[in-house]
């Protein structure tokens, strides 16, 4: 397989997992029993350097963050997929550090969350493992 394709799987699940998260994750359960700590995150105000704010703002603030991040890292693996293999010797760097993030993000999902994002980590993971694995070393 080529490493262009597996940069592009990559963006597309990469993509997928952006959708996802963004609708899933401030829905909840009844069965979970969470509620009432829902509901007091959402209506107790406090002032945080002058603003008024919610644990619920912060919460969804920081979800957000993370599908923006998600969006810029697929338009990334996106781009690293259709760089000729000259330019691409000199981004190994960034392809490697993009790599090692979602290594990162794949323990964290192992960690903290569940099975569907454990899953797409560990997928977009290893498609950029061996999508850097496997692209040009040294310009042609």
């Amino acid at each position: 397989m080529k490493a262009s394709l597996l940069y592009r799987i990559a963006a597309v699940l990469l993509a997928l997992f952006a959708i996802g998260h963004t609708l899933g994750f401030r829905q909840t359960n009844p069965a979970w029993g969470v509620g009432a700590l829902i509901e007091s995150m959402r209506s107790i105000h406090f002032d945080a350097e002058g603003f008024s704010r919610t644990y619920w703002d912060f919460f969804s603030a920081f979800g957000l963050f993370f599908t923006v991040f998600l969006l810029f890292a697929a338009v990334m693996a996106w781009q690293l997929g259709g760089l000729p293999a000259e330019i691409f010797a000199r981004m190994r760097g960034t392809a490697r550090a993009l790599a090692v993030s979602f290594a990162a993000v794949t323990a964290l999902s192992v960690k903290y969350a569940f099975t569907i994002p454990i899953v797409f980590s560990a997928m977009i993971t290893m498609c950029l493992i061996a999508a850097a694995w496997l692209a040009p070393k040294k310009p042609i």
